[in-house]
């Protein structure tokens, strides 16, 4: 018989506990010992919903990407795929600010692609000439060289600076919070550059693909959009990990480990704040690249300083509730994004009761107000009742929102969202070529290969089958 692992999961976020489900999912044949060690209160990490009079309040992400299979196929696996529930037909639109008004971002822009001709022409964003410089791209020739480059880069070197002052900027934004001029294509919009490649333009290569579409509607995704959450929020997610690996594996809140130390007869020594030390075969990081800097940094200095490389920024999150009454805007969209043009104090706004049903009482809207990122850190700091102020004046200039708010919640997150700035995979190549000197040592999250919780479910799970094969 072959002894059991003893393995150990340094985090309890959503990564953390998909590595821990995962190493259920393979028992008997890979036998281990597992536990789990989560610096806060609870398990979930940023993920986080609470009911608050009739309103369902996400504090974290509040849905998921489901063209990447791996939280629906979860959530298959967990049994509760029939919570899943699509975004509302009615509002699948967002808006961009454009000198002070909300505007429609045109019918079939898809992040930085036109697959339509007519809305780019009728839409006011674009002038003129910023519309003849889109059109041309689909004469320009391709880039041959594999050098990475920026996203601002790119979208100046394919479509023009308005492009991406006016859309791509604010689009991109809202999904990494990060400079354009610094943010890695390559790491985080590969499609785009394999666009370019295999058609030579991503006008051609959208238009391709839309004539394709049909053929994909039975995709893993389709049934649900492009993006899909639980009935009652995202939380359900974690719920139903913690009930399936509670019984089995040693889940320890409020135990932030403190020390790892490599030991010559192989395995690891690892001290969490008040427990006395264990010795673990295997050990799972899933914390930020800056904490795992901190625990190796004793035995491993180039290690620790290849992942210091890798920055991240801070953001708040201001959920709100209103009577529609007391909002001038129709509000007939997903959200709007606010291009840094604009000198705005806020980055974008999600009409979360837009996007999915049974998120507000009837006659009333919940708002989620993003503030700082990598764009406008000094946002990050002010104090709660200054940012609730900011935003309320902020939402009543642009979508006339009057009234005193059912409630508001502000969510704080430092240093919560990596930086994948240019040369991003060669870094995480480093990092992983240096930690290969370490046999046990494994690193998941969202540092690496994605952000979004698709990708932070796939990365646990990974390492937690890399953890039991030995490699």
């Amino acid at each position: 018989m072959t002894s059991p692992l003893r393995i150990a999961i340094v985090g309890g976020g959503i990564t953390g506990l998909a590595a821990a489900h995962r190493l259920l999912e393979l028992q008997p044949a890979s036998p281990s010992i597992v536990s789990l060690f989560e610096a806060g209160p609870r398990v979930g990490g940023v993920v986080g919903t609470q009911q608050m009079g009739g309103y369902t309040l996400e504090l974290g992400p509040d849905s998921f990407i489901t063209n990447k299979p791996w939280a629906v196929g979860l959530c298959r696996r967990l049994g509760i795929e029939d919570r899943l529930i699509p975004t509302d037909t009615r509002y699948r639109r967002s808006l961009v600010l454009r000198r002070g008004r909300p505007v429609e971002v045109p019918e079939g822009f898809q992040l930085m692609t036109p697959a339509r001709v007519w809305p780019i022409l009728i839409s006011p964003i674009f002038s003129w000439w910023g519309k003849f410089r889109m059109g041309c791209e689909y004469f320009l020739p391709a880039k041959r060289d594999v050098t990475d480059e920026s996203l601002a880069r790119f979208v100046r070197r394919r479509f023009g600076q308005e492009v991406l002052d006016r859309l791509v900027q604010p689009l991109v934004g809202g999904i990494y919070t990060s400079d354009p001029e610094k943010l890695s294509l390559r790491a985080t919009l590969p499609r785009f550059l394999e666009m370019e490649r295999e058609h030579g333009s991503l006008i051609r290569a959208s238009r391709s693909a839309a004539k394709t579409a049909a053929a994909n509607e039975h995709a893993s995704g389709a049934r649900y959009g492009l993006f899909a959450t639980l009935a009652g929020g995202t939380q359900e997610l974690i719920q139903a990990l913690a009930e399936r690996v509670s019984p089995a594996i040693q889940i320890n809140v409020n135990s932030p480990v403190t020390a790892l130390v490599p030991l010559e007869s192989g395995g690891y020594l690892l001290t969490a704040r008040d427990q006395p030390p264990q010795v673990f075969d295997r050990v799972i990081l899933t914390v930020p690249t800056y904490r795992v800097a901190d625990l190796v940094q004793p035995f491993a200095v180039e290690w620790s300083q290849a992942l210091r490389e890798i920055e991240y920024a801070s953001t708040t999150i201001v959920v709100s509730g209103h009577r529609l009454a007391d909002v001038r805007h129709p509000l007939d969209a997903f959200g709007l994004v606010i291009p840094a043009t604009e000198h705005r104090r806020i980055l974008a706004v999600s009409f979360t009761s837009r996007k999915f049903p049974n998120r507000a009482p009837e006659g009333c809207v919940q708002l989620r107000t993003f503030v700082g990122g990598a764009m406008q850190p000094e946002y990050f700091g002010i104090s709660d009742e200054e940012t609730k102020q900011l935003v309320r004046e902020e939402l009543r200039e642009l979508l006339g929102v009057t009234g005193t708010p059912d409630f508001e919640v502000v969510a704080r997150y430092p240093r919560s969202m990596p930086q994948y700035h240019v040369g991003h995979l060669a870094r995480v190549g480093l990092i992983r070529e240096l930690a290969g000197r370490f046999p046990g040592l494994h690193l998941a999250g969202s540092s690496y290969d994605g952000v979004g919780l698709p990708d932070s479910i796939h990365s646990g799970e990974d390492a937690a089958e890399q953890a039991v094969r030995g490699y």
